[in-house]
């Protein structure tokens, strides 16, 4: 019988992304079948592995260089929903670390995770089906890889990948998709936008997520989550967030009335 995390080693390690995805979908329906096998305490070890597994497209270039996406033209729709494709894609990527990277959690952890990974690779399949349709397909366009740097960052402590990748890099997704949506709303897209309100649905759940395992270890450590946010965010270079936010969104996903007032602060 397989094991659950170091299976997700395997399909995180993997540079083909048909092969990645069918994987991870096996993987959650086997887990549920009872077919995969939990160990909390192994320490795996990826010492011979080049993670994340990633295709030789799209090329990777600097978050300012990315090209700007102008909506009157179909490849600029499809530039903008390539852009989104790639974050779902390192968002596969970072669900499988987190259930590989980190022994030691309770089973629900691992578990949540593993639902947050089936969940991005339907994303990532929703948007790169709707892609296709337009012409492209992903590694079509170039990108950037922000949100996998933090990923890299956090590789040293589970509170602080909880902290800063979930509640920081993903959450800034909850602010910024509702506009993005409008966006594809005023040309008509709606084929898009009936994908982009599947995703903000299920990224609130994702955050909310990380809100609760960064509170379960504050807990546990009995740590300030205010102060400790503070304290990690600087440690690890976080990005300062800046407006606007989606305040109902990130009230959905956990975030406290104080931790609302301290953005942008």
């Amino acid at each position: 019988m397989i094991e659950l995390r170091q299976a997700s080693l395997e399909i995180l390690a993997s540079t083909d992304v048909q092969i990645k995805v069918s994987r991870v979908f096996e993987l959650f329906d086997d887990y549920q079948q009872g077919c995969v096998r939990l160990n909390t305490t192994a320490v795996l070890n990826s010492q011979y592995l080049d993670l994340p597994g990633r295709p030789i497209k799209p090329g990777l270039i600097p978050p300012l260089q990315v090209p700007k996406r102008k909506m009157d033209s179909v490849e600029g729709r499809a530039a903008l929903l390539h852009s989104l494709a790639h974050i779902e894609f390192n968002a596969i990527n970072l669900a499988l670390d987190a259930i590989w990277r980190f022994p030691d959690m309770p089973k629900q952890y691992y578990e949540d995770w593993l639902r947050v990974a089936k969940e991005e690779t339907y994303h990532f399949t929703l948007i790169n089906d709707h892609i296709q349709l337009l012409g492209f397909t992903y590694g079509d366009f170039l990108a950037h890889n922000s949100l996998w740097e933090m990923v890299e960052r956090t590789q040293d402590a589970a509170i602080a990948r909880m902290a800063l990748v979930p509640r920081t890099m993903e959450a800034r997704g909850l602010d910024a998709v509702p506009m993005i949506c409008d966006r594809f709303k005023q040309v008509k897209e709606e084929g898009a936008v009936k994908i982009l309100e599947i995703i903000l649905r299920d990224e609130i759940g994702h955050v909310a997520i990380g809100n609760y395992w960064f509170n379960f270890l504050c807990t546990k450590d009995r740590l300030s989550p205010i102060s400790t946010y503070r304290e990690l965010a600087k440690k690890y270079s976080a990005p300062k967030l800046r407006g606007p936010f989606n305040m109902e969104a990130r009230k959905q996903a956990g975030f406290t009335a104080e931790e609302l007032s301290e953005l942008g602060t």
